[in-house]
């Protein structure tokens, strides 16, 4: 299994949990950090960018499939959140993928950011615009990059600030993740959009959903359901975004998940 993790987040942040499971039950797991965060190199630090994040999803796969005793065509993709949308475009456009698990799964950034306009007003979208474009800016004349929050309470410059979701945050980030990121992030947010090629996956999937999510817009990943067909399972929870990760919610979600495994990767 190949585990990456979330928006501005680190492989510390509520993966470990689901990677000790998946483990116990059998599988080998490789979790990992996107270049520019946690332990990995890259620069710049703190760049959120759904399309380097896919390379180095490959990137992991290909180290996952040379991995001595490994069986290359027995490769599962897990994401959550934002990773949780990327594992569905990296699976169909690799047809060895043997099954991919996506939960919370941010599936369509239009969709997300005509949100943003419609529970915090023109003027947040306003706002989160400027920001990226003063950080090109800072780009082009090879300046530091102008960092904003990730995360933060409502009302405030943070990218994402929907009620509920600092403490989410809270209850799952581990010790590396850093409360910021470049702003240039923001202007990529409304192209990433994985429910344009859930059509063209292969394999099995099984999608997480948290019905009251108010990060991610829940009828995006129904759509990518609608879309994959009789190659979907789904299992939802009346819970919001974070609570996937944590207590009964997790319990009951971790089980399912290895369930589904134990399923498709049977010999």
């Amino acid at each position: 299994m190949v585990m990456g993790h979330g928006f501005g987040a680190t492989r510390d942040a509520g993966l470990l949990p689901f990677a000790e499971r998946f483990a116990d039950a059998g599988a080998d797991v490789l979790v990992f950090d996107y270049r520019g965060f946690g332990t990995s190199e890259g620069r710049p630090r703190q760049d959120v960018d759904h399309r380097r994040h896919r390379e180095d999803y490959r990137a992991a796969v290909d180290a996952a499939r040379a991995l001595e005793g490994i069986d290359p065509e027995r490769i599962v993709l897990w994401g959550s959140s934002y990773s949780g949308g990327h594992v569905v475009v990296v699976a169909a456009g690799d047809p060895r993928i043997a099954a991919v698990v996506s939960q919370g799964a941010a599936m369509d950034g239009l969709a997300a950011f005509r949100g943003v306009q419609q529970t915090s007003g023109s003027g947040k979208a306003l706002a989160l615009t400027t920001a990226g474009l003063r950080d090109l800016g800072r780009w082009a004349t090879r300046r530091a990059p102008y960092l904003v929050p990730v995360v933060g309470e409502p009302g405030t410059a943070a990218v994402i600030s929907a009620p509920g979701a600092v403490k989410g945050y809270e209850n799952i980030m581990g010790p590396t993740f850093r409360n910021e990121m470049c702003a240039r992030g923001i202007l990529r947010i409304a192209t990433n959009r994985p429910v344009r090629h859930a059509a063209d996956v292969r394999c099995p999937v099984l999608l997480v959903i948290a019905e009251a999510d108010n990060i991610a817009p829940v009828a995006s990943v129904h759509e990518v359901a609608r879309r994959l067909g009789d190659r979907v399972e789904t299992l939802s929870f009346a819970c919001g975004h974070f609570d996937i990760y944590v207590d009964e919610v997790f319990e009951a979600n971790v089980r399912a998940q290895v369930t589904f495994l134990e399923k498709v990767l049977a010999p």
